[in-house]
């Protein structure tokens, strides 16, 4: 029985280094020798409620402007590879789609937001460490330039204007394009965050597959042969980084194949698979053309939505939040208990 009293002074009568000191406090190591008395906890649930809050994002808003400014960053890509290859049509019209997708995905986040004014306040400061606040500026770039460099193609007036705003689209759409995958892996959700080697890649590829499959529905077949090789390299690229998020996950992987966000990524797979090969044996064949890039195109939508709904799924259930947390303490705590030690 313990002799020490607690007093106005603080602790008298206090034996240091006597007090039991639970291993889990020590680092979770035991000396050599000592035998643990309790098995290992195992977690099972966190009071049945979730360790982290889910994100409040509504499917339809934030996986959909993740796919729309896919969509238009990489259509910006190829309108203007377009342009230098001497396809107009393709051109022109991959210039009004990139307008269209923006606009869409602006419209979107806005109504997330709840009203216009609160995406102007997201522009007041300029937070380079914040993705949400370069991907604000992002949009603010690159809508303005896609909007001039639409006006110029359909009109051909300001020819020069038309270039400069195309350069400025080129530029910005590819960050456009994936800086969406870096604001889902910053968060806390398991699902989203384990994934941001593999997220950036696999949004590039996404929307890779989604602007060259609009490219093979707008654009007449003799134009349609650099959407062709696109469609397929993304398509492709596509699958390989959804296999290798899911093998990077993990545990977590599960809510990639379970419920909602299992019956959208299947469907991805299936619909991107069956786009690229009839992509590749199509050739100029108009009606498979226009198939291939409408199966491109829901795929691309698909893996938005799955990736969106596997991170709420890990974001509800306690067991990825604290699984994974435990492995990377393990594997931290791995070289120091070698014997040497």
């Amino acid at each position: 029985m313990s002799t020490s009293d607690v007093t106005r002074h603080g602790v008298r009568g206090e034996h240091p280094g006597r007090q039991a000191v639970p291993a889990a406090l020590r680092g979770g190591r035991r000396r050599r020798g000592e035998r643990g008395m309790v098995p290992e906890a195992e977690f099972t649930s966190y009071y049945g409620r979730p360790v982290i809050k889910a994100p409040s994002w509504e499917a339809r808003d934030i996986a959909g402007y993740f796919f729309l400014g896919g969509l238009a960053g990489a259509g910006s890509v190829l309108a203007a590879g377009a342009r230098l290859t001497g396809r107009p049509r393709t051109a022109r019209r991959m210039t009004l789609s990139s307008l269209a997708a923006i606009s869409l995905s602006t419209a979107a986040l806005v109504h997330d937001l709840g009203r216009p004014a609160r995406f102007a306040n997201m522009l007041r400061v300029v937070k380079p460490t914040s993705p949400m606040s370069m991907g604000s500026w992002l949009l603010a770039g690159y809508g303005p330039a896609t909007g001039a460099a639409a006006w110029c193609a359909v009109t051909g007036r300001l020819p020069r204007a038309g270039a400069a705003a195309t350069t400025v689209t080129v530029l910005l759409g590819p960050a456009v394009t994936t800086y969406t995958a870096v604001l889902a892996a910053d968060t806390a959700v398991p699902a989203w965050h384990g994934a941001h080697r593999e997220l950036p890649y696999l949004f590039a590829a996404s929307a890779t597959a989604a602007a060259a499959g609009m490219a093979l529905v707008l654009s007449p077949a003799r134009e349609n042969a650099p959407a062709r090789r696109a469609a397929v390299l993304g398509a492709a690229a596509e699958t390989a980084a959804t296999k290798l998020m899911e093998h990077r996950l993990g545990p977590v992987a599960e809510t990639c194949r379970t419920g909602t966000a299992g019956r959208l990524l299947r469907a991805a797979d299936a619909l991107t698979v069956a786009g690229g090969v009839l992509t590749a044996l199509a050739g100029r064949h108009r009606a498979a053309a226009v198939m291939a890039g409408a199966a491109l195109l829901a795929g691309s939508a698909c893996t938005r939505f799955g990736v969106f709904h596997a991170g709420l799924g890990s974001a509800e259930d306690p067991r990825y939040t604290v699984a994974p947390q435990r492995e990377r303490l393990a594997q931290r705590a791995a070289p120091s208990s070698s014997p040497s030690s």
